[in-house]
Parts: structure tokens; C-alpha cells; sequence
């Protein structure tokens, strides 16, 4: 231990700077406005309370995915899910790149930045058109950079992110001096009529910003750039993630706080919004018309961009590693490919169809994270990880099947599986899995420790 401390470098504010300054450009994107806005207005008057929960799923929770990392020495999402064996966790890594990536998060990162920047100078009747062309040159120009000159536009978004991160608190502080209505005066949808349910959705509302699963994903990366400014033992690497965490996700969670606090003072304007873009949209023109709304449209285009060349490369990256029949820029294609596809969908199908999935895989990685978290004490034990998994997976199955879309619900086999589903605890706030994963965690420490004694 005294060997380590004495090849162990002190960091400087200007080191903590860096490394929580990549948290927040890993965890924050332009596709991360349009959630909380539009929790702001579902919420109305609950806001606060919705915030709150809206935070544990989109600032704790990833912030712990990266602790995770570094307690376990994690080479990704793959290491994460590798103490129940190679097929779970080989599945899981399939799952959770698939999702943030082609089958959900990238084709988001297209529609967002078509619905606030280019959707409002289309007439309606010619939106999927305009939407097709649109997707078509995003995923042509994402893997066109990510296949040759990748660097180029990451140059660039070092530019315009601060640019677009600048006139966006512009608009929050245009909007705190001359608002639009009263946040507590607003109505909220039955959903959040109480503080509790307020809470619970908002905490359910979170699993959109899909960054715990980022966390998971990508992780490994601010873990590495730990390591390589001098830290060397896990418990020291794990400090320093946690105190530059305090400082790069406290700047998403004062974003994400005004963002919502805006979301519910529209309501003294607008109407709910179908979705976040199209109550950014609005708010921006209200505020600077429509020259100010193609300003930030363009520059959050380019975000978005960066964000999608980032994905394509990744999926490509790690699909390559454990599916090696294919090489990496066939993984790229595809992946640009099946984002275009279902980009075309637009936002609303994509949200629908996003939600059940998360809403099976965030329950699975919330426990994978607490097990990994908790690995000095359990020594990643197998048996502790079965029991866990198990009372979660099935339970969480079931969540999927009651949050799937209409369209897939009319079948006398889900409808079956639904009522099953809503004799479990808690289910009717949407967390069913809770109960019976603290049930497998104590049982799996109980035969843990009951082994270890004798």
C-alpha cells in the first residue's frame, strides 16, 4: 500500500476540472432537453417533487454506473454483466449498446435535432418527406466522419458546444426575468396529481436520458483518463470519479433543474406539448423568434451530430470485439443504417418503443451497479449475483410487456401476463421489480455470508 501511495500522483483543481468537465459532455446532450421540459410541464405544479426523483435516475444513477467501473476494473458494460458468465453478460452488453445506439439513441439524436430545428420552417404535410432527407445526410455525415475524419468534428464541437451551452443559459436567464407563467400555478396530469406519484414518474421519467446505460457503456473511458493522470489504486480512483462527479453532474443537475422549472412555467403560455422538442421549439421562439430558434436549431444539430458519430463509432467498436465475423465498419454501416430506418419513425414512436425497454434494462442495471459497487465486500460473488438478477429479470420482463405501445398489447398472451404483473407490489407506480430484487439481494448475502462463516 505504501508503494502505491508513493507512485500515486496528487491531482490538481485544473485535473479535476478536465475529468468532470468529461462527465459532463459523456452524461449531457442536446437530446437531454427535451425530457425534463416536458416532465416540467406533465408535472405542472409537482415540479419540484418531480425533479427530485427525475435526478436520481438522471444524476446519481449515472455518476454511479461510473463508480462501478472503477470499483471493478471494468473494461465496459461486457465486465459489468461477466460474474453470471459470458453468455449474460455478452446479452447484456448486445442490449444495452443496441439500445443506446441504433435501436433508440442514435435515431434520437437525428429526430430531436429535426424537431426543434427544422420541423418549424416545414408545413406539416411535408414533414416525413422533410424528415427523410434529413435523417438521410445526419447518418450519411455521421458515418462519413466517423469512418474518415472523426477528429475534425470533434474539433468543431469543442467550439459549439460551450457556444450552444452559452445561449442556452441565455434563455434560462431570459426566462427566469420575464417568464412565462407561474411553475406551482400549473396543472399536472393525473400521473403527478401527488407528491408521491410526482416522484415516483419523475424517477421513471429519467430512464430516458439513457445515461446510466451510457455510464455503463462508456465509462471506461474517464476511468482510464484517471488512471493516466497518476491514480493507481481503485479506492483512490474511485474518490476522485466521486469528487469530480460532485462538480461535472452537479452542472447537468442545475441544468436539468431549469430546464424542468421552465417546462412547467410554459404552462402559463402553452399547452402540453406532445413531446420536449416541440415545447423547446416553442419556447425559443417566443423568446428570440425564428432567427433565434435556426441559431440554436443549427448549433444543436451539430451537437447532436457530435453525439451520433460518437455512438456509431462505439457500437461499431465493441460489436467488432465480441462479434468478430463482421469487421468494424460493416458493424458502422449498420449501425448508421438501422438508425436511419427507424429515425424515420419520428420521436414520439421512438420514445413509445424506447420505454420498454428501459424500462426492463434500467432495473438490471441498477442492480448490476449496486452488486459492483458493493464488490469489496462480496468479492463479485456469483451466487449473490443470481439470486439478484433473477428476482429482478422477471419482474422487470414484466414491466416491459405493460409498458409496451397499444399496437402490441392486444394479444391475449400480454393481456395475461399484465394482469400478473399488477398483483405485484408497487406496481401500479411502475417499479414492481423493487421489492423482490431487495428480496434476492438479502437472500444471495444471507447464503453469501452463511458460506463464508463456515
Amino acid at each position: 500500500m505504501d508503494e502505491l501511495k508513493k507512485v500515486e500522483r496528487k491531482l490538481t483543481k485544473k485535473d479535476y476540472f478536465v475529468i468532470s468537465s468529461m462527465l459532463f459532455a459523456l452524461f449531457f446532450g442536446a437530446g437531454n432537453l427535451i425530457f425534463p421540459l416536458h416532465l416540467g410541464q406533465m408535472a405542472g405544479h409537482n415540479w419540484f417533487i418531480a425533479t427530485l426523483g427525475f435526478l436520481v435516475t438522471g444524476v446519481v444513477l449515472p455518476l454511479l454506473s461510473i463508480l462501478a467501473i472503477a470499483l471493478t476494473r471494468a473494461d465496459g458494460v461486457y465486465d459489468i454483466g461477466l460474474p453470471l458468465g459470458s453468455a449474460f453478460a455478452v446479452t447484456f452488453m448486445a442490449l444495452i449498446h443496441a439500445t443506446i445506439g441504433p435501436f433508440f439513441g442514435t435515431p434520437r439524436t437525428a429526430t430531436v435535432s429535426f424537431t426543434v430545428g427544422v420541423a418549424p420552417f416545414v408545413p406539416k404535410d411535408h414533414q416525413q418527406l422533410a424528415l427523410l432527407i434529413y435523417s438521410a445526410l445526419f447518418f450519411g455525415a455521421a458515418f462519413w466522419i466517423s469512418y474518415n475524419e472523426k477528429d475534425i468534428l470533434n474539433r468543431l464541437g469543442k467550439v459549439l458546444n460551450p457556444i450552444f451551452l452559452v445561449l442556452l443559459f441565455l434563455v434560462f436567464f431570459v426566462a427566469m426575468i420575464n417568464p412565462l407563467g407561474s411553475a406551482n400555478a400549473g396543472y399536472a396530469t393525473s400521473a403527478y396529481a401527488t407528491s408521491g406519484n410526482a416522484f415516483l414518474n419523475g424517477f421513471l421519467e429519467g430512464y430516458n436520458t439513457m445515461d446510466a446505460l451510457a455510464g455503463l457503456a462508456f465509462g471506461v473511458t474517464v476511468v482510464a483518463a484517471i488512471r493516466q493522470l497518476g491514480k493507481k489504486e481503485d479506492k483512490s480512483v474511485a474518490i476522485v470519479t466521486a469528487r469530480s462527479g460532485m462538480l461535472g453532474m452537479g452542472a447537468v443537475a442545475f441544468i436539468y433543474f431549469f430546464l424542468i422549472l421552465i417546462g412547467a412555467m410554459s404552462l402559463g403560455k402553452f399547452t402540453m406539448s406532445a413531446d420536449g422538442g416541440v415545447a423547446f421549439s416553442q419556447i425559443v421562439q417566443h423568446y428570440a423568434g425564428y432567427v433565434g430558434q435556426a441559431v440554436l436549431a443549427t448549433l444543436m444539430t451539430v451537437t447532436c451530430l457530435t453525439t451520433a458519430v460518437g455512438l456509431v463509432a462505439a457500437f461499431g467498436q465493441d460489436f467488432h470485439k465480441y462479434f468478430p465475423r463482421f469487421s468494424y465498419r460493416v458493424w458502422m454501416v449498420l449501425s448508421a443504417f438501422a438508425s436511419f430506418l427507424i429515425a424515420n419513425v419520428g420521436l414520439n414512436e421512438i420514445i413509445a418503443w424506447s420505454t420498454p425497454f428501459l424500462m426492463f434494462l434500467y432495473p438490471l442495471s441498477m442492480v448490476l451497479i449496486v452488486l459492483s459497487i458493493m464488490t469489496p465486500v462480496i468479492k463479485k460473488s456469483r451466487i449473490v449475483y443470481f439470486t439478484t438478477v433473477v428476482f429482478t429479470v422477471i419482474p422487470a420482463f414484466l414491466d416491459f410487456v405493460n409498458a409496451l405501445p397499444d399496437v402490441a398489447r392486444n394479444t391475449s398472451l400480454v393481456q395475461s401476463l399484465i394482469t400478473v404483473r399488477n398483483t405485484l407490489p408497487l406496481s401500479s407506480v411502475g417499479v414492481s421489480w423493487l421489492l423482490p430484487a431487495i428480496i434476492g439481494l438479502v437472500l444471495g448475502l444471507v447464503i453469501y455470508f452463511t458460506k463464508q462463516k463456515r
